[in-house]
């Protein structure tokens, strides 16, 4: 699991039924990390700091439906401060 800003979305003309109705985002993994394409589980939008859910768990969100996926935007974090 890691923090990831939302740079860009992914359309599809054909996508696996268990896809459909779900959008896919491009994540990129903070501070500069790789982008990955993550499902989104929480109506994220462009932008956003997000938490993503990588691996087997990734699929969890979406119980009892089986959806193909290796990573799961999980969570929007709301604007992050430094404690002193």
């Amino acid at each position: 699991m890691y923090l990831g800003k939302i740079v860009g979305r992914v359309v599809c003309s054909v996508k696996d039924e268990a896809l459909t109705s779900k959008t896919l985002l491009l994540v990129r993994r903070l501070p500069n990390g790789p982008t990955v394409v993550a499902v989104d589980a929480v109506g994220a939008g462009a932008g956003e700091t997000v938490y993503v859910c990588r691996g087997r768990e990734a699929a969890f969100a979406f119980k009892p439906q089986e959806v193909p996926t290796e990573a799961t935007i999980v969570a929007i974090v709301d604007p992050l401060e430094r404690v002193q």
